[in-house]
């Protein structure tokens, strides 16, 4: 990775934007949504920076940059259009340890903004590192139509009930399965209002669906995208990724189809010998495991793991 992805909370920090023009208010209009604490230092300013200013929404500083407005500051924006005032303030926000970022000057940047959707309480980041704005806006065009509109309202009402939902279910990977029905149900992704996804919510809380586990034997081939959608579904649902390897390493860990295992699962490399007392330990503890295996050992020399524990084979295309 070039860049650690990282959502950071500048909720009421102080956040100083050198710089009173264009570029200087599409940074200012993403940093209020963020309720920053924002002070803009620049000798001249944008009349949309002056109304902010006005309104009591941002402070300003009418004066031309020194070393000393970055005192206090929690992060810096540097947006001149000349070139050496933003590399001076980029030594000096340095010098003193404070994040900063010079617009458009990727190696002047300590982070940068990818490009977001955002459905509060969720956000969706997706970042290039600057190598392709374009096919980032692309990318982000295409998740805007799969995302449901109603996320919003979704997460909205499944952060109300953590509290509500403890007091039927224990442990976490309950709470995590009672989820994955409740955001799946058919009910739930046509929801406009509360009162619709807390009749789904209430039935199946009384129905009370015990965890069930599940094994799953996911042919994985030679390509990452043969992968089917169906396999890729159950992936992400498992609780447990077994890869081929040699037990007592991390060999296959990096392994691409590893990768695109659901990142909180439990991971462990098996052999043929170990892996059905692997398996059936697994499946003792009510988890759903996934088995990733290469075509030809998936077809032939797995499949009568598959026929003892009632699994779903899955091939690839």
């Amino acid at each position: 990775m070039d860049y650690f992805p990282i959502f950071l909370s500048v909720k009421q920090r102080k956040v100083t934007v050198i710089g009173g023009g264009e570029v200087a208010c599409r940074k200012v209009d993403l940093l209020r949504k963020a309720d920053a604490s924002i002070t803009v230092v620049s000798p001249k300013l944008h009349n949309h920076l002056a109304a902010l200013v006005n309104n009591g929404h941002i402070d300003w500083k009418n004066k031309s940059y020194e070393k000393s407005d970055l005192e206090g500051a929690y992060q810096v924006w540097a947006t001149t259009d000349i070139p050496s005032l933003n590399h001076q303030v980029h030594k000096d926000a340095t010098d003193l340890g404070i994040w900063i970022n010079v617009v458009d000057d990727k190696e002047y940047c300590d982070f940068i903004t990818p490009s977001m959707i955002d459905r509060s309480p969720i956000q969706v980041a997706v970042s290039s590192g600057g190598a392709s704005p374009v096919l980032v806006r692309y990318l982000r065009e295409k998740l805007e139509t799969q995302l449901p509109h109603n996320l919003s309202l979704l997460a909205g009402y499944a952060g109300e009930q953590r509290e509500r939902i403890k007091e039927t279910y224990s442990t976490v990977n309950e709470r995590r399965k009672f989820w994955e029905l409740f955001f799946r149900h058919p009910a739930v992704e046509q929801a406009k209002t509360k009162e619709e996804l807390e009749c789904v919510f209430v039935e199946l809380l009384q129905s009370k669906h015990a965890p069930q586990a599940a094994l799953y034997l996911i042919e994985t081939g030679t390509d990452t995208e043969m992968l089917t959608l169906k396999a890729l579904r159950l992936m992400q649902q498992a609780e447990f990724v077994l890869y081929p390897g040699k037990v007592g390493t991390l060999k296959g860990a990096d392994d691409a189809f590893v990768d695109l295992c659901r990142r909180d699962a439990d991971r462990e490399p098996y052999s043929e010998e170990s892996l059905k007392a692997q398996v059936q330990q697994l499946l003792d503890e009510g988890l759903r495991v996934c088995v990733l295996a290469p075509k030809p050992e998936a077809a032939n020399s797995l499949q009568p793991l598959i026929k003892a524990f009632n699994g779903l084979y899955i091939p690839s295309l």
